[in-house]
């Protein structure tokens, strides 16, 4: 039976870099995966660029059961690590906006990147790999893979959420959790697309490819401010994304979609000075045109000239186009979403070392954990910084088993 340190399912973003981290400590390392090469989230993250953190990493971007969960991790291997190992490799990379950083030229760099640390650190990768069976022994863990078995030291489940399920997502790592009985929490899709109930969506499905910066609150008062994109299926954009993980079903969505102006005050100013233009040519001045006709065949644009548009209108209209309400019936789901909400309860795990306080050698890191970022490279900096805490306790605790 092959004999290892480290076992490590999963070879995405936390599960390389924790393979390699360890293997550089000096661990022997398997890394596991049940794709045909490794890091492919990574590969179309970011349009191909990869996202692959954020300057402004903190734990006040992150959603979990407990929101101090992730604050260890992030403190001890931060943004400014990942982007000095970036620079040894030579990756130039660029700041899009508001802090998110990706490279120059493509994300196959920061996988070669993985792929020469994890080299460097000796890690046996075995791709295609089906893991039928894990036991627990006195020594550690026995795993059943494409008919062979490996016994291991330590085991790190760093196999992902459900996102994404063409690129290999599976339930593979809750169903693990659970079988060791650590409690689950339930999951759903996050950073995902908003779909919209048929009449809304039959008016707004002309403004398909329309983009306009907005100001979107969810009913438990989070606030992001960002574009909205007008899609076939409803609505997306970085605004609406980042808003779908604080989203409940059946909830409202405020939007407003003239942030930066005071509506009343420039409706008055044109009345003034045009007032026979029409209120549809003085809000296409703000809006996209293709906008405004959506808005008036939707019955919110009374068809009148600025003198013609009297007070209730002009109230109704600028709590109309500064607070639409509107009502999702639900997300893209898994499919295109970005990340998995829930997950391994935080509860059940160190925040120090990733490890499983009722299994000794267990570990979660990464995606499946209880631990989701907001959009622009949030959820790497996890991945990295989970990873490198796990990292440390399995080279301290192969050292402590190799010894005895």
């Amino acid at each position: 039976m092959e004999q290892v340190d480290v076992v490590v399912i999963g070879a995405g973003a936390a599960g390389m870099f924790c393979a390699a981290q360890a293997g550089q400590g000096g661990c022997r390392v398997l890394l596991l995966d049940n794709g045909k090469k490794t890091g492919r989230k990574i590969l179309m993250s970011g349009g191909g660029r990869c996202n692959f953190t954020n300057l402004y990493a903190e734990p006040a971007a992150y959603l979990s059961e407990n929101p101090h969960f992730c604050k260890s991790a992030l403190a001890r291997y931060t943004q400014w690590d990942f982007i000095d190992m970036v620079n040894r490799y030579n990756i130039a990379w660029h700041e899009k906006t508001l802090g998110q950083l990706f490279c120059d030229d493509s994300a196959q760099q920061i996988v070669a990147m993985l792929d020469k640390e994890c080299e460097a650190g000796n890690v046996g990768v075995r791709l295609r790999s089906e893991i039928t069976d894990v036991q627990k022994t006195e020594e550690g863990f026995i795993i059943n893979v494409n008919g062979s078995t490996v016994s291991t030291h330590s085991l790190v489940v760093a196999s992902g959420g459900l996102s994404m399920p063409g690129l290999g997502a599976s339930p593979f790592g809750y169903r693990l959790a659970e079988q060791f009985d650590l409690k689950v929490l339930p999951t759903r899709a996050g950073l995902v697309p908003f779909t919209l109930h048929k009449p809304l969506l039959e008016h707004l499905q002309t403004l398909s490819g329309v983009s306009v910066p907005a100001v979107l609150t969810a009913e438990d008062g989070t606030v992001f401010r960002e574009s909205i994109l007008f899609t076939h299926r409803g609505l997306s954009g970085p605004a609406v994304l980042q808003l779908s993980s604080y989203w409940q079903p059946g909830e409202f969505v405020s939007v407003n979609l003239l942030p930066d102006v005071d509506l009343a005050a420039f409706l008055n100013t044109q009345r003034n000075e045009h007032p026979n233009q029409s209120l549809k040519n003085t809000l296409a001045m703000q809006l996209p045109k293709r906008l405004v006709e959506c808005l008036q065949t939707l019955g919110q644009l009374p068809d009148v000239t600025l003198r013609q548009l009297n007070v209730p209108q002009q109230a109704a209209l600028v709590e109309q186009l500064q607070n639409w309400q509107v009502q999702p019936n639900g997300t893209e789901g898994y499919r295109t979403a970005e990340v998995t909400l829930g997950g391994v309860d935080t509860k059940e795990l160190s925040s120090k070392t990733m490890a499983a306080a009722k299994v000794p050698g267990l570990y979660f890191i990464g995606e499946v954990v209880d631990v989701t970022g907001w959009l622009g490279g949030y959820n790497f900096q996890w991945a990295w910084s989970s990873a490198w805490a796990c990292a440390q306790d399995l080279v301290a605790r192969s050292f402590a088993v190799n010894q005895s």
